[in-house]
């Protein structure tokens, strides 16, 4: 068993290393000058996961944020060409966020930014390292392994 003084360094190293990766990111996508937040990027990416344009209750709700915000990232993002609003063709009250070409490459720009802010904080560590730490992250990010292929509660 971890002491619990332990734990609280851990806890502090993860925090730390969560702002470094932040800022991180934050330094390659102003050197990509996309002219994109890093929230509208968090948009951009979760939007780019859906299978059909999701209405903006279903972004707030998967981005956890209230509507208003959804609706202020969307605004934007609109602006710059990145995303447009689509009625629901089954029920002409309900818009729907899609990307747009311009949203589409922003995203492969994204992804290149943040591959190379995760190249930057890996580069210190040897390839079998970089497995060590794989395996525990996902062990932090899905919980123990029952053995029934799925994670305890």
């Amino acid at each position: 068993m971890t002491a619990p003084d332990s734990d609280g360094l851990l806890a502090e190293q993860l925090l730390r290393l969560t702002r470094r990766v932040h800022r991180i990111q934050k330094r390659h996508l102003e050197h990509r000058d996309l002219g994109i937040t890093p929230a509208q990027s968090r948009l951009l990416r979760t939007l780019a996961h859906w299978g059909s344009p999701p209405r903006m209750a279903d972004l707030a709700e998967r981005l956890e944020v209230v509507p208003r915000a959804v609706t202020t990232l969307v605004d934007g993002l609109e602006a710059a060409g990145k995303v447009r609003r689509v009625p629901d063709p089954a029920n002409r009250r309900v818009i729907r966020i899609e990307l747009t070409d311009d949203g589409r490459a922003a995203l492969r720009e994204l992804r290149g930014a943040r591959r190379s802010a995760a190249e930057e904080i890996l580069a210190p560590l040897t390839d079998e390292q970089r497995a060590v730490l794989g395996g525990l992250l996902d062990t932090l990010v899905d919980g123990p392994d029952t053995g029934e292929g799925r994670p305890t509660a």
